[in-house]
């Protein structure tokens, strides 16, 4: 699968929006990639995670890890296509990133993380330091889309399908903010 065909995916399934929208980072922008409206369908979900995953088949890897709630179907996938179990971290009280479900991770473990979007990447930074805490090794970073307009930011490979850059801004520099659209938060709906 094509970056293009990875594109096309998302505007077939009507998984790229436009408007002015609020992301998990805290900046605006006027796309979204609603990521679950594409994964939703299990051969594309299948494809793209194939595809992703191919890129780290030449790594020894144990297991994913993914970032709850975004990844973890990005997760479950390449997971399943590399042969290896899947895992997930999930926010506590606090919002911090971590293990429950009986998930764990034993020193030494090589991990792969992986995600759906990144914009900041935030959550693949604390994920990335929950497997170093628990004395695994991350192997690298898997995303879907990666909207950074940036080089990596993280101190690992980082391989994606599509690699695309849109427009953010701080809220207090928003042009759509400024024009009084509303914002819409499709994360969280």
């Amino acid at each position: 699968m094509t970056e293009q065909d990875a594109l096309n995916a998302f505007y077939e399934t009507k998984s790229l929006l436009k408007g002015h929208f609020l992301l998990r980072s805290g900046l605006h922008s006027d796309h979204y990639f609603q990521c679950a409206l594409v994964l939703q369908h299990t051969h594309i979900a299948a494809q793209l995670c194939e595809t992703l995953a191919e890129r780290f088949r030449a790594e020894t890897i144990d297991a994913v890890i993914s970032p709850a709630i975004g990844g973890i179907v990005v997760g479950q996938e390449v997971g399943r296509a590399l042969g290896v179990r899947a895992i997930f971290a999930e926010k506590d009280d606090q919002s911090n990133l971590v293990l429950r479900r009986g998930f764990g991770i034993a020193k030494g473990e090589r991990i792969l993380v992986a995600e759906d979007v990144v914009t900041k990447g935030g959550r693949v930074q604390q994920t990335i330091d929950l497997v170093r805490a628990a004395g695994g090794v991350v192997v690298g970073v898997a995303v879907i889309v990666d909207r950074s307009g940036a080089p990596n930011p993280f101190d690992v490979p980082m391989h994606s399908l599509v690699k695309l850059t849109f427009p953010t801004h701080k809220p207090e520099e928003c042009p759509m903010c400024r024009q009084g659209l509303p914002i819409d938060k499709p994360g969280s709906k």
